[in-house]
């Protein structure tokens, strides 16, 4: 499982390229389906002026993307100095050790697989790098190893899959887990209520503007979903993909392997709350 949308969602502004906030540019890679829709965004973070960059999710192995990424960190003026990863699907990490070696870089990631170099990462770390200061957010739920990253100084987080900037993100059982998944999201909104947080950028589709109203829409289509799964348990559907064609009749037959994976992350929910 290596993708990321659940279902197309509320519609959202066409996806934008280059420049996004003073300090981030997005490369998007060429790898559109539906799962990643458009293509995974590799992000370029550095502070104007410092010379210094950090790339967040290289993506795939792809390497005329990987030199696209360097390329264009190299005509703002930056060398890239270190490379992060938001967690370990391949479509955001499998070009991560070819990205390294056409870089020099170090790669630090919460897995400690994904890690090249002595650095992983972990809650509370604080990433400076050319006066650059980067957050590392705890982010389970979508996979157990997902982490954001909080840039205060323009007011946004990179959210990798957890939160995307059209549809919804699958939680990818059994690695991925319900419970965490909520919670992350309860954390992601008090950066946008407690720290002025404004501006998602995701790890597909287009950078959202309004950081708090897509954080309570991902809450309330959690708590959408989950009681619709238990409806269809209470009217005696038991497997999860007899649950799947209840509750997503509406929704591509394609996306239906993924949702059963968020089926089967909200089943072991309701049993661990003692629901069904």
């Amino acid at each position: 499982m290596t993708g990321a949308a659940e279902l197309p969602g509320r519609p959202r502004a066409a996806v934008t390229s280059g420049a996004t906030t003073a300090r981030t540019v997005n490369v998007l890679a060429p790898n559109p389906s539906p799962m990643t829709l458009d293509g995974t965004n590799t992000w370029i973070v550095a502070e104007p002026g410092s010379g210094l960059a950090v790339v967040i999710d290289p993506g795939p192995l792809d390497e005329t993307h990987l030199r696209a990424v360097v390329d264009a960190a190299e005509q703002a003026g930056n060398r890239v100095a270190l490379t992060l990863l938001t967690h370990g699907h391949p479509d955001h990490a499998e070009g991560a050790a070819r990205f390294a070696e056409l870089t020099g870089t170090a790669v630090r990631a919460l897995d400690p697989a994904l890690r090249l170099g002595d650095e992983g990462l972990a809650e509370g770390d604080v990433i400076t790098t050319g006066g650059l200061e980067l957050r590392v957010v705890p982010a389970p739920g979508h996979t157990g190893d997902s982490l954001c990253f909080h840039l205060p100084a323009d007011r946004a987080v990179l959210t990798g899959d957890t939160v995307l900037g059209r549809g919804t993100t699958v939680v990818a059982h059994p690695d991925g887990r319900l419970g965490d998944y909520l919670d992350t999201l309860r954390r992601l909104r008090s950066l946008t209520v407690d720290d002025g947080v404004g501006t998602v950028l995701p790890g597909h589709g287009p950078v959202l503007e309004d950081a708090q109203g897509a954080v309570e829409f991902y809450l309330a289509h959690r708590a959408n979903r989950l009681a619709q799964v238990e409806t269809a348990v209470e009217k005696g559907l038991r497997s999860p993909s007899e649950v799947v064609a209840e509750v997503y009749a509406a929704v591509d037959r394609t996306l239906w392997p993924a949702a059963e994976l968020s089926v089967r992350a909200q089943l072991d929910y309701l049993a661990e709350h003692g629901i069904i």
